[in-house]
């Protein structure tokens, strides 16, 4: 059978001679998104409706995710468009957590239409820029928060999220929009090592460290106003729901329909499992890594695991590749985060573990030894990694089983068996 996977906004086609089991998001009923988020935003939860909220607001800061996300910013933001543009004081703060800024398609992306009308009022968030920072408190676990001071100083906050699974922080969306989106590097690296614990997985919350932390972390934002507005989607990027309101609750109440879409039956696990970064969230490696990590619940042990995406803007944050060049097995790779942790340094370890039970290959557009460093094949052809892995699996007597996750970053295999 001829399998479409996508690979940047092109589609790549792969001829399958074994048995396949093919893994996307559930199909979902559309409703008409004008109705969704009209619906949301008059009957928010634990709190006044939008409108109620914006009148109140002499100042009114709208933050954003970057181009990393599919979230579908520019939707909402032309719903809103007729409310905003009348008010006497709106500007956009790009979460870009410790990313870099982004490029103007990006920007275009991100606002769309909304994007000439509100060109002038967008600032983006610089983790980096100590100046921009302000101390608010700091959390059980210890991290120090500091955020963008314009979130202080605005006072009045509108949240503009997506909620998908995340491999660490359980689901993206809500919180992660002040942690890590606005706060600063010093704050995100202290949270982010929380990942290398057991439970900073997906689809999980109580007793995830990372998330707990952000919960925590969150209560130094009690003088802030907040209106929470988040977005699910479909595989396909289709606005599926919204809610709204209070940021914990509208963040709650979206996950039961984000694991509606995402978490996908497996009746038998593969191995060989194709897992592919679809479009935005192959920006670069560091991003696709997530790809990888949803891939590694459908595949069995000594199984290999090949990555698809264009990775369109190179690495991304080096740091995880600097560790894993560093190392000569997977293993050494914990034994290095033992001596020093540094932000990107989870990732590896996400990578590594992979690692330590699979061959993992990569078909992306990056420079050879860049993949190599990475610890993983690289391969330039899509037909050849798989006929490749076919080959090795009929060389140990064993019969190839193939499963294809052509979104495999918006994919989590659940395999009855465990």
């Amino acid at each position: 059978m001829i399998v479409t996977v996508p690979y940047g906004k092109e589609q790549l086609q792969v001829r399958i001679t074994d048995s396949a089991e093919i893994l996307k998001p559930n199909s979902m009923k559309i409703k008409n998104k004008h109705t969704i988020i009209h619906d949301a935003l008059a009957h928010p939860l634990g709190t006044s409706s939008f409108q109620r909220f914006t009148e109140k607001a002499d100042r009114l800061l709208i933050i954003v995710n970057d181009a990393s996300r599919p979230t579908p910013t520019s939707t909402i933001l032309e719903y809103l468009s007729p409310l905003l543009k009348q008010h006497s004081d709106v500007q956009f703060l790009v979460a870009t957590g410790a990313h870099r800024p982004p490029t103007e398609e990006e920007f275009q992306f991100i606002f769309g239409k909304t994007y000439e009308l509100f060109k002038d009022k967008i600032f983006v968030h610089d983790a980096r820029k100590e100046e921009d920072m302000v101390y608010l408190g700091t959390s059980t676990n210890g991290t120090e928060m500091y955020i963008n001071k314009r979130v202080q100083e605005y006072g009045n906050v509108i949240v503009i999220g997506s909620v998908e699974p995340h491999y660490f922080a359980g689901y993206t969306g809500g919180r992660k929009s002040f942690l890590p989106g606005v706060a600063s590097y010093k704050t995100i690296e202290m949270n982010h090592k929380l990942a290398l614990h057991e439970n900073a997985q997906s689809l999980k919350l109580q007793g995830n460290p990372v998330h707990e932390d952000m919960i925590d972390a969150m209560k130094v934002l009690k003088d802030i106003n907040v209106f929470s507005i988040q977005t699910v989607l479909t595989g396909d990027h289709q606005l599926y729901e919204v809610t709204a309101g209070d940021l914990l609750q509208s963040f709650d109440a979206a996950i039961s329909y984000a694991n509606a879409i995402f978490c996908v039956p497996l009746k038998q696990k593969g191995n060989i499992v194709i897992s592919a970064a679809p479009y935005p969230m192959d920006i670069d490696l560091y991003q696709s890594q997530k790809a990888m990590d949803n891939g590694k619940h459908a595949i069995e042990d000594n199984g290999i695991l090949i990555l698809v995406s264009k990775c369109r803007m190179g690495v991304g944050e080096e740091s995880f590749l600097k560790l894993l060049s560093q190392a000569c097995t997977p293993e050494e790779v914990f034994s290095l985060i033992k001596q020093e942790y540094k932000l990107g340094f989870h990732k590896a370890a996400k990578m590594a573990q992979i690692g330590m039970h699979n061959q993992v290959w990569a078909v992306t557009d990056l420079d050879e030894d860049i993949i190599q460093k990475a610890m993983m094949k690289p391969y330039s052809s899509l037909q050849q990694a798989v006929d490749d892995a076919v080959a090795v699996m009929k060389k140990r007597g064993e019969k190839p089983k193939i499963v294809i996750l052509p979104q495999g970053s918006l994919t989590i295999p659940q395999y009855k068996g465990e």
